[in-house]
């Protein structure tokens, strides 16, 4: 456990207990899910946003990271992985952190693997989850070059691709990463989210899953009812929806039209009548970050 941090400060909680005590609980205090519902994953997501609800600067600064600027934020991510059977991410969201670490880090970066660093969650989730660990990778087109992704190496974690018929038939054409299991959910070129869930239940045994976006796939993800627990980091700033002339680019159109920021919800949304309700299960606090956990509200 890294050295500094600080205990969460609890203000409320009316979450599960955690299965059994463990040394990962210290900071934060006991963590437990309810059991998966019938065909698919108990399906959990974990995002940090600003006080006006941005979850990206963009530009040069375009990482969650950049907004949280908490050690603890980042711990609790270890945490919240150690109790996943595997994390949920778009294919977006990996193609932009690996052309961000290329452009602010490394040239060769092959892009960053979705893994666990704190020794005692790594240890906790050798006790709850009994796998490997996994990244499952969500795309539609399929246009990616697996030899440019460090993720689909398979020395550190599994990697599972969840795409279309098509975009399994243009990974075939191009790609030879036997190790890298395709899951088909789709006959177009949208991946059919729920069929996408049950398989990973049915073939894959996964029981926890947490997504760890982008806004784009959890949006899409909210709007099919896939979604029943959200963890949200408010980080004290406020940033703005409209990224202002004055930032670097990238992240001004050369039209000169502003671009918008994303929120963590960056899909279609919902109507007044269909809008769904969240229940609000804990609240803790580190400093002037607030840390909340919500469940959706059963129709």
């Amino acid at each position: 456990m890294c050295p500094g941090l600080q205990s969460f400060q609890v203000l409320f909680d009316r979450g599960e207990p955690a299965l059994f005590p463990h040394e990962a609980y210290r900071l934060y205090g006991e963590l437990g899910f309810p059991a998966a519902p019938d065909g698919r994953p108990w399906i959990y997501s974990n995002f940090v946003q600003s006080l006006d609800g941005v979850a990206s600067f963009k530009g040069l600064h375009p990482t969650g990271a950049d907004i949280s600027r908490s050690a603890e934020d980042r711990w609790l991510m270890d945490l919240l992985r150690a109790h996943a059977d595997a994390l949920l991410l778009g294919a977006n969201t990996l193609a932009e952190e690996t052309q961000f670490l290329r452009q602010s880090r490394n040239p060769a970066s092959r892009g960053p693997v979705y893994a666990i660093e704190d020794e005692h969650c790594l240890e906790l989730r050798s006790r709850v989850a009994h796998r490997a660990e996994t990244n499952i990778i969500v795309t539609g087109g399929a246009a990616l070059d697996l030899s440019q992704y460090a993720v689909f190496d398979g020395d550190r974690v599994d990697a599972v691709i969840i795409t279309t018929a098509p975009g399994a038939r243009r990974l075939a054409e191009r790609h030879s990463h036997p190790h890298v299991r395709v899951i088909v959910a789709g006959e177009g070129e949208l991946v059919d989210l729920p069929q996408a869930m049950r398989r990973l239940r049915v073939e894959l045994g996964i029981e926890r899953l947490l997504c760890e976006g982008g806004p784009t796939l959890y949006g899409y993800m909210s709007r099919a009812a896939l979604m029943d627990e959200k963890f949200i980091t408010v980080a004290p700033l406020e940033i703005g929806v409209i990224i202002p002339p004055e930032q670097k680019a990238p992240g001004w159109r050369d039209s000169g039209t502003p671009a918008p920021r994303p929120t963590t919800f960056n899909a279609p949304g919902f109507t007044f009548e269909t809008a769904p309700e969240w229940h609000w299960m804990s609240c803790r606090k580190v400093r002037d970050h607030q840390f909340n956990r919500y469940r959706r509200a059963q129709p």
